[in-house]
């Protein structure tokens, strides 16, 4: 799924990958030589009724809601998939300040979003 950008080092072209993904605003060993601007993944989930029941079942027991960690779990990674998709769009080899948010939509409705900043690197040679 990675493409060749315009962007190389001595070993070869920069592929945007999880390894050119950041929190941070910068990426240790590159420099940026283009901002492209933001890009995001964003899904709208709900939980089903069985889902419920089950996610109830293990709250009255305690400890972790596996049925619920896997929803929101499965909601993050489809939305981080769709980020990378934006950027791959728009050309950027790498992507950094990447940030997750979620909100209630409404009762039983969560809005999941990825987002950063697509940015264009080269290797740091210095």
């Amino acid at each position: 799924m990675n493409e060749t950008f315009n962007a190389s080092s001595r070993n070869g072209p920069i592929l945007l990958s999880d390894a050119t993904v950041t929190t941070a605003f910068e990426l240790p060993g590159y420099r940026i030589v283009r901002n492209i601007g933001i890009v995001r993944g964003i899904i709208v989930r709900s939980r089903s009724i069985v889902g419920n029941f089950f996610g109830g079942l293990q709250s009255i027991f305690g400890g972790n809601i596996t049925v619920f960690t896997e929803l929101c779990e499965q909601a993050r990674a489809e939305t981080y998939r769709d980020m990378l998709m934006h950027a791959r769009q728009r050309n950027a080899n790498a992507i950094i300040g990447m940030r997750y948010d979620a909100t209630d939509v409404m009762a039983g409705l969560t809005e999941v979003l990825c987002y950063g900043t697509a940015v264009v690197v080269e290797v740091d040679e210095r």
